[in-house]
């Protein structure tokens, strides 16, 4: 339904124009700002979005992969810890990784759909802020009469994560929202690459602090207190660096035309973020009636099963991808342990070994993988990839999981398949489960869209830390972790079918992938009190 006069006169000019020519030069100037969009040159406005969103995930990354080595050096250090019997440490060691999971999960949802009520730019500062509190907390954790020092930092692992789950949705769709068309792929993935460098960096920090306190460590374990709060506060350098960038980066011009409906104003930051000079043509705005992102609407847009089969399939592979990939990636320590890597007489040199052991497979494996896919999803497709790497994964984990008993008996072989996981999981579907939510859903769902695939995806991450850290130990120590890879084979062959369910993205438009004709809302009361007098 439409709100407006039969006519309407220009704001330039004393022409009266109808209704439906203000609709339709309305619907051709919101195209023409697209287009300028999609078709622009690769530029340095591209490489500076890629680069500011690139830092959060940087620091989710570090601040998420680095309780592997947190929690094991707070075991010698932490006295109630150590005074509780081995199935309440096993407990506390899940706590430990599962509370910035569950906050992620929590981020997700609300920063998700947030960004979709209150902008991209409202919410890029604040989710930032939140990490940047929560990672000072966490490093200043300590005990009382009142509470543990884990328990504490159990606390603040959990607003760590709500912060970190807002970071998913609002980077992956500002990043989408200002890409060209044909690097928009490498662009969102190249962003969720820099998580590769923040795990590799978790491991050089905990080897240069290692280091720093040998000599300490060695004559007593307490000096290990310093070294892990040193290594958890090192996340918040990365935070703060981006924190400025963020807050001064535009609004989407998508957000700002489909959302707010202010045509003239998504134009003004096209032209300055483009660097264009063309200059801006005075025209009328016009009140249309459009949906907004209402639960009635939300319900009637994925209630049609080519809008739900999406949401579907991209919630399902992030589902299944993370079950495996966190139940393997936030374990590492556990599973390097397994194989005797972590073995030595002393715990300097244990937590020396663990230390490296990640900086070898994250150099081998996580790396390489995300960058195959910056290089590869713009000329494959992200469907082929994910198919691929679910394929491909599937194979992996029959064979190390059937093998275990021999592979572990051989560190360079065992290291090899471990790293191979890593490999096809980024240069896989754990690159694209993050790119494809961000390009299939409308403007005023895109983020939410995109929270709630997030969210299935770290709900499979807790159901995965649970069930590791419950199952590993049936019929004794790690005994049962190679029928634990085997069902993260399972999986991943569920996987190859969740992907089936998604549509290929690459060389389409935003508005082509999200199932509906353009609209013109306008929400300005000003223009609305114009068009109507």
């Amino acid at each position: 339904m439409t709100t407006h006069p039969n006519s309407f006169t220009s704001s330039d000019s004393k022409e009266t124009h109808s209704f439906d020519d203000l609709y339709e030069l309305n619907i051709s100037r919101r195209q023409r700002n697209l287009n300028h969009i999609d078709n622009a040159n690769f530029g340095l406005f591209h490489v500076r979005t890629c680069i500011i969103a690139g830092i959060g995930f940087f620091t989710d990354a570090y601040d998420l992969f680095v309780i592997n080595f947190v929690s094991i050096m707070l075991s010698y250090t932490d006295s109630h810890y150590m005074s509780y019997n081995p199935i309440v440490r096993a407990s506390i060691d899940m706590a430990l990784k599962m509370s910035a999971a569950c906050g992620t999960l929590l981020g997700q949802l609300v920063f998700g759909w947030c960004a979709d009520r209150f902008g991209r730019k409202r919410m890029y500062g604040l989710e930032l802020s939140i990490m940047i509190v929560a990672t000072f907390g966490s490093a200043m954790s300590s005990g009382s009469f009142a509470i543990t020092t884990w328990a504490s930092l159990i606390f603040w692992r959990f607003i760590l994560g709500v912060g970190i789950g807002g970071d998913y949705p609002v980077s992956a769709v500002i990043t989408s929202e200002f890409a060209t068309v044909s690097k928009r792929g490498a662009m969102i993935s190249a962003v969720f690459a820099m998580q590769g460098f923040g795990i590799l960096t978790a491991g050089i920090v905990s080897v240069v602090t290692l280091g720093a306190y040998r000599e300490s460590i060695v004559i007593t374990e307490m000096y290990i207190d310093p070294v892990w709060r040193i290594i958890l506060v090192f996340g918040v350098i990365p935070a703060i660096l981006g924190f400025y960038f963020r807050v001064t980066i535009p609004e989407t011009p998508r957000f700002t035309m489909d959302i707010l409906g202010d045509i003239e104003k998504a134009e003004r930051d096209i032209n300055n973020v483009l660097k264009r000079e063309d200059p801006l043509i005075q025209y009328t705005p016009i009140c249309v009636d459009g949906p907004g992102a209402t639960w009635q609407d939300f319900k009637e847009y994925f209630s049609k099963w080519e809008n739900a089969k999406i949401l579907l399939g991209t919630s399902l592979s992030w589902f299944v991808l993370d079950i495996a990939f966190y139940g393997i990636g936030l374990n590492n320590g556990i599973i390097l342990q397994a194989i005797g890597f972590g073995d030595s007489q002393d715990t300097f040199s244990i937590l020396w070994n663990l230390s490296v052991g990640n900086i070898i497979i994250t150099m081998l494996g996580t790396i390489p993988g995300y960058w195959f896919t910056v290089f590869l999803v713009d000329k494959w497709g992200r469907k082929k990839i994910q198919l691929m790497g679910f394929i491909v994964l599937t194979v992996l984990f029959l064979i190390w999981g059937l093998c275990y008993s021999f592979i572990k008996q051989y560190m360079a072989i065992f290291i090899t398949i471990f790293s191979l996981c890593q490999l096809f999981q980024n240069f896989g579907p754990n690159a694209t489960t993050f790119i494809v939510p961000s390009e299939v859903f409308p403007t005023r769902y895109r983020s939410t869209g995109h929270g709630i695939s997030a969210a299935s995806g770290k709900l499979g991450a807790i159901i995965a830390q649970v069930g590791f850290l419950k199952l590993k130990d049936i019929g004794g120590p790690n005994q049962f972790v190679d029928r634990l890879i085997l069902i993260f084979a399972i999986f991943m062959f569920l996987g190859i079918f969740s992907t089936l369910l998604i549509p290929e993205t690459r060389d389409k438009t935003l508005e082509t992938l999200s199932n509906e004709s353009p609209r013109i809302i306008v929400n300005n009361r000003k223009h609305k009190r114009k068009a109507s007098e």
